[in-house]
């Protein structure tokens, strides 16, 4: 069993620390000392590279503490156009990274091809394990947006 502590919130922690947190942040403390991490990702949106895909990122940033690389695992998720619909994982990747700002290098990328051009909601649910060391089991969600991309 891990040992796992309250998550700090993200606006709490942009306070205490001086952090620039996007909507997308969460803030955990490390259950093995004081220690904080930043979840992070950008926004779903369409990728540059062919084919036409809806493609998402996630990383995050060591702010102190124990824990050097972390298993990072993005759920790239979709509503139906019913109206009431819940959101749905289509696509999910993870790799461990070493802490970073989002450059190619220390980010995980999740993508799904568009099967046409109809507008959807799109998210990312984001986890970050920090290796050797325990943390919080809380996910850190991107804001939704709509994508011209129905999965």
């Amino acid at each position: 069993m891990r040992l796992r502590t309250p998550l700090t919130s993200a606006a709490l922690a942009t306070a205490l620390l001086g952090l620039s947190a996007s909507p997308s942040s969460a803030v955990a403390p490390s259950a093995k000392g004081p220690g904080t991490f930043v979840t992070n990702g950008d926004r779903v949106h369409i990728s540059s590279t062919p084919p036409r895909t809806a493609s998402a990122h996630a990383w995050w940033t060591h702010v102190a503490g124990p824990g050097t690389k972390a298993k990072v695992t993005i759920w790239l998720q979709v509503k139906a156009a019913k109206k009431g619909s819940k959101w749905h994982s289509v696509a999910k990747n993870s790799k461990n990274l070493k802490s970073g700002n989002g450059g190619s290098a220390r980010r995980v990328v999740a993508r799904k091809k568009c099967a046409n051009q109809s507008k959807r909601q799109w998210r990312t649910m984001i986890d970050v394990d920090l290796i050797g060391v325990a943390d919080t089991p809380e996910k850190a969600y991107t804001k939704a947006v709509t994508v011209k991309c129905g999965a």
